[in-house]
């Protein structure tokens, strides 16, 4: 018996340009030196700094796209995904189904069809990085990790901006555990969204990198710091370690496994 490791093939192609280089993190860094900036505002300055924040993330996750997998890939993630949160966000804050019944301020400013234009920009923001996660660890079940991965993430989202009044809830039901001010039909509803999406990105979207492109590594660094700046600011910050643990623990099950498979290699065993 022998136990062979390989290096994923992705790992040998050639990098970017300088160019594309400086304007991905470029775009990277200026996410976190907001999201760094964000508990330490008030007011009118945290308002758009929050609206900020989800702009420059997804533009830099679209970034990525374009460089690692082409104009192709951009324009199908751009115009599913954005169909997609817009509708589902726009049927779930009418009827209540499937997250629960929810209302949006006026804070979230320019509003498209009822929901904040930004809300889609958060789905853009995510959607990519955590679709590389779960082709990678497994693409039979890519759309169950994937709507997994979108859940967890929200658990950090919802309660934060809950706490600033960008949205409130209405409670009906069991809420999410240690998280009073969040249903559990949020985080239902979160998991059956975000399979359905990932099942479709996957069906439809090249799988192989370009030859010449981005790697992985703003893509992996992109979800460390999403974990990071959850638990940290949860902690330290807002005061609310019931978060920081019901969201830090299931995030970091998916990055452990990801990141080993990734770096390492699944061992062949003979």
């Amino acid at each position: 018996m022998s136990i062979r490791q390989y290096r994923p093939r992705g790992r040998s192609r050639r990098g970017m340009t300088s160019r594309q280089a400086w304007i991905l993190y470029t775009l990277f860094a200026l996410t976190v030196g907001l999201q760094i900036l964000y508990p330490l505002i008030h007011g009118g300055l945290l308002r758009f700094t929050t609206i900020a924040i989800v702009y420059c993330a997804s533009l830099t996750m679209l970034a990525h796209a374009l460089f690692s997998y082409g104009a192709k890939y951009l324009s199908l993630y751009l115009v599913i995904t954005f169909s997609f949160s817009l509708l589902i966000e726009e049927i779930g804050s009418r009827t209540g189904w499937p997250f629960g019944e929810y209302h949006y301020s006026t804070t979230l400013g320019f509003q498209f069809f009822g929901v904040p234009l930004v809300v889609p920009f958060a789905w853009l923001m995510m959607a990519h990085p955590i679709l590389i996660l779960s082709r990678k660890l497994s693409p039979a079940w890519t759309f169950l990790i994937g709507g997994f991965g979108l859940m967890t993430w929200d658990l950090f989202v919802d309660p934060q901006m809950v706490a600033a009044g960008r949205w409130s809830w209405k409670i009906v039901g069991p809420h999410v555990p240690l998280q009073p001010s969040i249903p559990l039909s949020n985080t239902a509803g979160w998991l059956l969204g975000g399979m359905g999406l990932i099942a479709i990105l996957h069906k439809v979207l090249p799988k192989e990198r370009r030859k010449v492109g981005a790697s992985v590594i703003a893509v992996e660094l992109f979800l460390a710091w999403t974990l990071f700046s959850g638990i940290v600011g949860n902690l330290f910050f807002f005061h609310t370690p019931g978060v920081a643990l019901i969201a830090g623990i299931p995030f970091l099950a998916l990055l452990l496994p990801y990141y080993f498979v990734s770096h390492l290699g699944r061992p062949d065993i003979l």
